[in-house]
């Protein structure tokens, strides 16, 4: 088990199992932003990998897209790059009212989507697939629809292909909102096994999104994938003594019982798990167990999500992050989700046990 030493007190932690947020529609939407891994990132701060041309193109290809969403400047926040790939544009796409970015893991997906947002003319939107999912449960359709036809590019990140009712759901939304002249943009990512074999999910999202296909232009990212070398091991977990002393010194952390969060989770729309966490600066859990119920899992995996967006450490006792999901779960038909979380989780136990 790892400890630290504990240094002075800074008072009584939260409980995120006393908030129970109240977040109205508008701020639903205007938190549809890039992550704060994100927020600063441009066509020219990408790197592409000078093996793999399609990566090259895929710049070339949002560049010229986000030229046609009304400003021209395809460059984002306002600035001018800091480096120029190509000698020559490629012609500005006609026709498809939206682009499809296809590819594995860490090939630089979010980093794109994110510059075409930054490029594109607001307003404008920026969420996961699992985001857009809950804005239409927070909000309803009709008021979903009538929200987001404002906009001038809505950027779907992760689109999961693994739920049939979520996937007509956003299907028939994003129809609505092409109809009212909305661009978009969306990613999704290979299942780890799948890499390197040519195995690609355009196939699959261009049929799942029925008669949305022919709006889409897919582009196939090539590239290494480092999570193809499997999830990181997760540091050792700490003890409840020392989970508690952290939560006392950390400024802004929140302190609660694993088991007792899961439960609240449950009486709390998935929606406003970004606002459970306002002004939380660490997270501090105490008796990490495996998730064995499907939906109880869910909403963790919604959970991380939002604690890894906003950049959070976790300090945690009882069992190791990479062993809270279950191996049947794992084998599953959620197996992307769960092993996202994961890597998120460990991630951010790292960062907690860096600091």
């Amino acid at each position: 088990m790892a400890d630290v030493s504990p240094e002075g007190s800074t008072g009584r932690p939260v409980a995120l199992t006393d908030r129970r947020p109240v977040v109205p529609a508008e701020r639903l939407v205007a938190e549809m932003v890039p992550p704060p891994r994100f927020s600063q990132v441009s066509f020219g701060t990408y790197i592409p990998d000078r093996t793999q041309p399609s990566q090259y193109e895929a710049v070339q290809v949002l560049e010229q897209f986000a030229t046609t969403l009304g400003n021209g400047n395809a460059r984002g926040n306002g600035s001018a790059p800091k480096r120029s790939w190509f000698r020559r544009s490629a012609p500005a796409p006609t026709g498809p009212a939206g682009v499809y970015l296809d590819g594995g893991y860490g090939v630089g997906k979010t980093h794109l989507l994110a510059s075409l947002w930054h490029a594109a003319p607001g307003p404008k939107a920026f969420g996961t697939f699992v985001e857009l999912t809950n804005l239409v449960g927070a909000l309803g359709f009709q008021q979903a629809v009538q929200t987001l036809s404002g906009h001038t590019l809505l950027c779907i990140d992760e689109f999961e292909l693994d739920d049939p009712g979520d996937t007509v759901l956003v299907s028939t939304l994003l129809g609505r909102l092409v109809d009212n002249g909305v661009k978009l943009c969306a990613t999704s990512n290979t299942l780890p096994e799948k890499l390197g074999e040519g195995r690609f999910a355009a196939a699959d999202f261009l049929r799942e999104i029925q008669g949305l296909s022919a709006h889409f232009r897919p582009m196939r990212i090539d590239g290494q994938d480092y999570r193809h070398r499997g999830l990181p091991d997760a540091p050792p977990p700490y003890t409840d003594e020392t989970v508690d002393a952290v939560a006392a010194r950390t400024p802004g952390a929140s302190l609660d019982d694993f088991d007792a969060l899961l439960t609240h989770l449950s009486a709390v729309h998935p929606s406003r798990y970004g606002a459970l966490l306002d002004d939380v600066t660490a997270v501090c859990l105490r008796g990490v167990h495996q998730v064995d119920d499907q939906s109880t899992a869910l909403r963790l995996v919604v959970l991380a999500d939002r604690m890894y967006d906003r950049e959070l450490p976790i300090t945690a006792s009882g069992l190791p992050f990479d062993q809270v999901f279950p191996e049947d779960m794992l084998r599953g038909g959620y197996r992307k989700k769960y092993l996202r979380a994961i890597s998120r989780l460990v991630a951010l136990a790292r960062d907690s046990a860096k600091a």
